[in-house]
Formats: structure tokens, sequence, C-alpha cells
């Protein structure tokens, strides 16, 4: 399990318990991550070749046959300097601004007072083709290790901590054949399905059986394993993901997870999709030589108190809006960090990001104003405090364009 998501597993599973928070953030490590990478054939045969190679490389097993791998690396900068393949992008000198013209973000940002809300202008997910016919069977290696061979998809059910495979199942126009949800998969055409996640984030095997999946997309993020492997056992192809959430992710997520559904060409256009509209986000950023601080704050009813640092994902979203981190700025070396006054006071934010359901649970921004230290930082003084729904925050999947609009709009617009 990645550090981030083991982080956000504690803290989004036991809210309560702020010491356990913090003994996972900072025990955590890219190590504990299911040493997958040189997995048997499903014959027994040699291994099959290292993953992490680059996004969109495919493995082959013994008999030359092609093996979707479910746990290629990143592609670092995506949709910055790269496309998904690493190729070199051409990008214009000069920025966008929020209604498409060339020209800086305002001026003003650090001048804007009083809260705001970041949210997409639509909800919806837009598949970018409908309803593709998957060329199966598919033989997938599985992050876990595991061969898994994919030979019905009729019956979905994409399942993680953020919310993101079942984002990209109904992006690549595989929607329809979901039947169930879990807590953070939020958007619109997923609220009818049941959800097999009835604690919180925990999955019921039971609930889970009863929908009769024909295969289980999912990842370390989300458990208890025991449940993971009582699907297997039962007999329902299960494919394990890469946890790590990450805009240089986002392309060997989309297309690990469409070639596992036998659709690679909807996953190809959807990265091209994304890589666009991410591209475009990321040049409403102003230019200047003082950019932004911004903290992003977890809590949960005021129990857990938590400042982001590197890794956390906080971070790669606070910089595609070309604002600094301030977790990672003051030095953190853990993804969250308990709260005191003295690091806060140090870090000087200008704005502080929260997720909604966070800022809700502490009553609005007179409850941010109690938290240690707050009162004495800008965004403090100014009540510059912006929240962004749970499941849309950090999920980094194919709306991560949007996502980072929304908070460019928020943070930058008068």
């Amino acid at each position: 399990m990645s550090a981030a998501a083991a982080a956000w597993r504690t803290v989004l599973a036991v809210p309560l318990l702020a010491g356990l928070i913090l003994a996972g953030c900072a025990g955590a490590d890219d190590a504990a991550r299911p040493a997958a990478h040189t997995p048997p054939s499903a014959d027994g045969a040699p291994p099959l070749a290292d993953h992490g190679e680059a996004a969109g490389d495919s493995l082959s097993d013994a008999a030359g046959a092609t093996v979707v791998d479910a746990c290629s690396g990143p592609v670092e900068g995506f949709a910055v300097t790269v496309d998904a393949d690493g190729r070199p992008l051409e990008r214009s000198d000069e920025p966008v601004s929020a209604d498409g013209a060339q020209g800086s973000g305002s001026a003003d940002a650090g001048l804007v007072a009083g809260p705001a809300t970041a949210e997409m202008a639509d909800k919806n997910i837009h598949p970018v083709v409908d309803d593709p016919t998957p060329l199966l069977p598919v033989t997938v290696a599985s992050c876990d290790g595991d061969v898994v061979e994919v030979t019905d998809t009729s019956r979905i059910l994409a399942v993680d901590l953020y919310g993101t495979l079942a984002e990209i199942v109904f992006s690549i126009g595989l929607g329809e054949h979901v039947v169930g949800r879990d807590t953070s998969t939020g958007f619109p055409q997923a609220a009818h399905l049941p959800l097999v996640t009835p604690g919180a984030h925990d999955l019921n095997a039971e609930a889970i059986l009863a929908l009769d999946p024909s295969v289980v997309l999912t990842d370390t993020s989300i458990g208890p394993p025991e449940v993971q492997q009582q699907l297997r056992d039962a007999g329902i192809p299960v494919v394990f993901f890469d946890d790590a959430r990450t805009i240089d992710g986002v392309p060997s997520q989309i297309r690990a997870v469409a070639g596992a559904l036998g659709v690679p060409e909807a996953g190809e256009a959807l990265i091209q999709r994304t890589q666009e509209e991410i591209s475009a986000a990321m040049a409403l950023a102003p230019t200047g030589e003082d950019p932004l601080r911004v903290a992003f704050l977890y809590t949960r009813g005021g129990m857990v108190q938590l400042l982001a640092g590197p890794g956390s994902g906080a971070d790669a979203m606070i910089q595609a809006i070309g604002a600094v981190d301030v977790g990672t700025d003051i030095g953190l070396d853990r993804s969250f960090t308990q709260i005191t006054s003295e690091a806060l006071i140090e870090a000087a934010p200008d704005v502080i990001i929260m997720m909604t359901e966070g800022l809700n649970s502490i009553g609005g921004i007179e409850g941010v104003a109690k938290f240690p230290g707050v009162a004495h930082t800008p965004a403090g003084e100014n009540q510059r405090v912006v929240d962004m729904a749970d499941t849309q925050l950090l999920s980094f999947g194919p709306r991560t364009g949007q996502t980072i609009a929304a908070l460019a709009e928020a943070i930058y617009t008068p």
C-alpha cells in the first residue's frame, strides 16, 4: 500500500483515533505496497516481465500472449511536459485565463477574503464512447501478484477508497454494467447503485456476493483483505490496481482499467481527453513571483486535525493550481501530521483547503477558526477557506482536470 493510501485509509476508517493516524502516516512506505512485480504465469511458467515499465507497456507470458499490466508505473510530468507515452508536449508560453483567453489569472487573488466552495461545472460522467464491446478474454497481471483472467464484464464492481476505479469504468462507457458502488463513488450516474461499503469504507462480503459480480476491480486502499480473498475463493476474478493517486499516475490507471476490461481503445481516448483537460486547467494558474501559500487541512469532528504534506495527494493538487503547498514547504516529512499552532503559524497559509464533510463536521468556518494557530495566519484573518466534495478532491481520476479548474476558480476568482 502506498504511503498516501495507508494514511488515507487510517484517516477515513478510524476518524477518532488521531494517534493511530499519525502512526500510520509515519510507518507507511512505498515498500509496503504489494510485491507484485514478478508474478508467475497462470500455468507456472517463468515470471512475467517486471511491472513498473513505462505506462502502456504490455507484458507477455511464456507463450507470448499479451498480458495487461495492472501496475505499470506513472508518467512523470503527465499533461505538464509530456503526454501519456512520455512524448514532449508543445505548450504555449502564455497562460490561459478562466474564460479561455490568453493572460494570467487574478493578480489580487491573495486579497480575496471569505469562504468559497469549489464545484465542478458538471458533476456528471461523460463517457468517451457508449457501451463499447470488450475483446475478451483478457489476462491481467494483478498488482497483488496474481495472474487473473477476465472473461465476463457484464457485471462489474469497481471499489477503492477514492472512487477512482468506478469513475474510470463509467468514463470508458461501461457504466451500464456496474452493479454496485463504494461510499466514495459519488457522481450522479452511480447514485442508484447499492452500497457494498455500508460501514464507511469497509467492504461487505455478503453485499458483494449478493450482486453476483462477474469481475471485481479494487486495490489495497480498501478492504479488509480477507473480503477480497473471500471473493476470489468464491470464483470471482479480482484484479488489484495501484493504490497510489497522483496526477502522473492518471494515464497508467486509466490504461490498466480499460485494458483489463477489454476496451483499450476507449482507454486511450479517455487518456487523451483527460490530458487536454488537465493541461488546460493548469494554465488557469496566475503567473507571478509570489504564488499563494495553501494548506490542506483534514478533520473529522474536531478530534482529528491534520495538516497535509508531501505525498498526501493534496500537495499535487495545490501545485497544479500554481500555489505552494505549505506542509511541504515547511519541511513536513509525513503525508499527514497533527496540526500544531507553531507549525501553522510558520506555514502562514493564504488559503486553507478542506473537504466539505470535514468542514461541516466542525461547524463550518467558525470551527476552523478554533484550530490551533489558524487565527494568526493570513487565511484565518481573512476567513479564506475553500472546501470541495470529499468524492472529488483527491480521486485523481478522469475528472482531475475539472477538479483542478474548479479549485483554481474558487481560489483565484474574487
